[in-house]
């Protein structure tokens, strides 16, 4: 494409520049390996990128003059089965007899038996055109280094360094990118973009995860260019979109894509809620309102699922909103009936869209679904509590809760008010183990068949006078020493042992009663 390199560039560092305590053992086995054969070798792209910030890289790339066939040549294990030239070297974990882990395929060559590193390494490339704005048309190796590194998306990226030398490759100033935290496309952004469409929520991703600012001239050709972003797949999307959503500031991110025309090809339905005003207790409208919701959950640094149902909460309000002018006083208001309802089914839509997978897809439908049953409701019931919880499901009522608190910070109201407070006592009510005869070791089951009691009342009031029993002293709560204490309580008449069972019964009451005073008073009820 013609990428020239700017003035003043720097191919050459002093040694030590990078910490090479941060390069694992098994990085370094496959450089050196590499060089030792009379090859270049070079980490390249996000790995120098982090190492140069004193980061530790998520992922190591590799990138050398050798063809696949001699990178293949000189490893144990490999795994070559792409028309890109990256092949992956299979390293072995201390961990042995699990599952080998790759990053896409398996080969005959890895054994099921070992745990393995896999280390990318690719030969350095020449890209031709891009005619689908995804994928080069054909791919050409190089003996330069320079070639690779021209094809590459942002300065902070065109970086390769050789650990054994202590040698940066920087032909387009990415370490001052770094140093000023610029986010500068390599060459004329326009063409990069137009290489690949997914670079502009990459420019996105980066700016969010990293605090870096995007140069003017990158972010003009996002919004000149963002129209090619519907050739790109939604699995694509998606995972740019997930680590937007996972980093320390998603409202930048969220914010970024709506600004800059690429959310309209994504999320369109969020936009929606840009100037749905809500008024009430919403200072927000309802686009501002999902933000703040998100952010206070990326504030937590609560999960994928938690962040989305965030997002995604009130994203039916505007195809539900209402004017109300019945409010005495003639002030009106507006009105969001069944905006939960809606929201869960649109939020289907865009998971699905997005290639979500099923288990993600079906708990943030869930959560958009159920936000409303916390709602601002003066009076709520255990048995309503009760029914939440069945519908959510006792694994996810937490969860549930975790929404209701984004959706308050969301309206900029306290995080813990007295009402949630109270939800929260509730909902360790509901769950809490109630102190009851079917916690004892034996039942009415095993005293007709194993100590051939005879089916009555009776049998209530031992079991009563039983728990009273274990109550006070959880030891006997075998079968063998109730089953001895159900012999001897048989023998009594009825009216003694009524008494004894109804003792039981209060003593159970009055500890039952107790746990929850103490439950209320945790959340300061």
């Amino acid at each position: 494409m013609g990428v020239r390199f700017p003035p003043g560039a720097q191919n050459i560092m002093l040694k030590n520049i990078i910490n090479n305590d941060l390069i694992p053992n098994y990085v370094t086995h496959v450089t050196e390996t590499l060089e030792n054969s009379g090859f270049e070798v070079f980490l390249v792209g996000g790995c120098v990128r982090d190492l140069i910030m004193n980061r530790e890289p998520n992922d190591w790339d590799i990138t050398t003059n050798a063809n696949p066939e001699e990178i293949v040549s000189l490893f144990e294990k490999t795994i070559y089965e792409n028309k890109f030239g990256t092949v992956g070297v299979c390293i072995p974990k201390i961990t042995q007899n699990v599952t080998c882990e790759t990053s896409d395929t398996t080969s005959d060559s890895v054994s099921p038996e070992t745990k393995y590193h896999i280390v990318e390494v690719t030969p350095y490339r020449i890209e031709a055109k891009y005619s689908d704005f995804r994928h080069p048309d054909e791919v050409k190796f190089s003996k330069k280094i320079e070639d690779d590194l021209m094809r590459r998306d942002f300065t902070i990226n065109a970086l390769s360094y050789n650990p054994n030398k202590g040698q940066i490759i920087d032909y387009y100033n990415g370490q001052k990118d770094i140093k000023d935290k610029i986010i500068r496309a390599v060459g004329n952004p326009n063409d990069r973009f137009n290489e690949d469409a997914l670079r502009m929520i990459r420019a996105i991703r980066f700016s969010t995860q990293l605090g870096f600012a995007l140069t003017n001239e990158t972010i003009q050709a996002v919004v000149d260019n963002s129209n090619l972003i519907k050739n790109i797949s939604f699995e694509r999307i998606r995972d740019e979109f997930s680590k937007i959503i996972m980093s320390d500031n998603p409202i930048v991110g969220i914010g970024l894509l709506s600004k800059l025309n690429l959310l309209k090809y994504i999320i369109p339905e969020l936009e929606e809620g840009i100037g749905c005003e809500q008024k009430g207790e919403h200072i927000y409208d309802v686009w501002e309102h999902l933000l703040h919701a998100l952010g206070h959950a990326g504030n937590k640094d609560w999960s994928l699922e938690i962040r989305l149902a965030a997002l995604f909460h009130d994203i039916g309000k505007p195809k539900t909103r209402r004017w109300d002018g019945t409010k005495a006083g003639g002030k009106g208001k507006y009105t969001f009936y069944g905006h939960e309802v809606v929201g869960a089914r649109m939020t289907k839509q865009i998971m699905n869209r997005l290639k979500f997978s099923q288990k993600t897809t079906d708990l943030v439908v869930k959560l958009v679904r159920s936000h409303m049953f916390f709602s601002d409701t003066e009076m709520i019931s255990l048995s309503a509590v009760r029914r939440v919880v069945v519908n959510v499901g006792k694994e996810n009522i937490w969860e549930l809760m975790k929404i209701r608190e984004c959706d308050r910070v969301g309206m900029k109201k306290k995080e813990a008010p007295y009402r949630l407070r109270k939800y929260h006592a509730m909902i360790e009510e509901v769950l809490h183990d109630p102190i009851s005869v079917g916690q004892l070791a034996i039942d009415g089951e095993y005293m007709i068949n194993e100590l051939h009691v005879k089916p009555s009342p009776r049998m209530g009031w031992i079991l009563s006078a039983l728990l009273e029993e274990v109550l006070d002293d959880p030891s006997k709560n075998t079968k063998d020493r109730l089953g001895e204490m159900v012999k001897s309580l048989d023998t009594l008449g009825d009216n003694e042992l009524r008494i004894l069972g109804e003792r039981g019964k209060e003593k159970k009451d009055k500890l039952e009663k107790d746990e929850v005073v103490k439950l209320y008073k945790k959340h300061g009820i």
